[in-house]
């Protein structure tokens, strides 16, 4: 079961409506659902909340170490709770997916996403949980950086923030185990509403 809810991102105000700081904005969706706060702890180098969901506590981070520094706030909370990898899911921005689309995945490479990096050399592991928030690619390399660090257009943040809320359809799962019902809830998007007849 997930005991840890990590968010990705860059601290800071400049960074607060970029791509690279989906994992952020799901970690804010989360804590507003569970009515907790995040506050700041020096020893784990993030925001921290702690929440008690049907007498199991489980813990929200968002580090504050940068992106490619992550993996030190992770690991240190981690080790003081004696919190396994496998019970770890790191929400982060997905170059390979679009906007609107999310994945959730076990395992697997860092595929060039620093946060990722870091969090795999502290751990010492890749087999922890990964909730994939897709932001799209520029289409060429070379954009990458200079794609993740800018504010996605208004409806590509919409796409993203509905897949947000339907990744939070999944909290109960994830927090009990039952990974292939999260998989489900996470991998199936609800099709779009008919619009009502026009009136004659």
């Amino acid at each position: 079961m997930i005991k840890l809810f990590v968010g990705l991102g860059n601290p800071g105000p400049e960074y607060e409506a970029t791509r690279h700081n989906a994992g952020f904005w799901w970690i804010d969706a989360l804590a507003a659902e569970l009515k907790v706060g995040l506050q700041p702890e020096k020893g784990f180098q993030g925001r921290v909340a702690r929440a008690s969901v049907h007498g199991h506590t489980v813990w929200l981070l968002q580090p504050q170490t940068f992106m490619n520094l992550s993996g030190r706030s992770v690991a240190a909370l981690a080790r003081f709770y004696k919190i396994q990898p496998d019970e770890i899911l790191v929400a982060h921005d997905e170059l390979d997916l679009t906007p609107g689309q999310v994945k959730l995945k076990f395992s697997g490479s860092h595929a060039g996403h620093n946060g990722l990096r870091d969090i795999h050399a502290q751990l010492g592991t890749s087999d922890y949980w990964r909730l994939r928030l897709g932001i799209g690619h520029p289409g060429v390399k070379a954009e990458v950086i200079n794609w993740v660090l800018k504010k996605p257009l208004a409806e590509q943040r919409e796409a993203i923030d509905t897949c947000i809320v339907r990744a939070l359809h999944s909290v109960p799962a994830l927090m009990a185990g039952e990974m292939d019902k999260a998989t489900l809830l996470i991998h199936t998007a609800k099709p779009p509403r008919p619009k009502p007849p026009r009136p004659e």
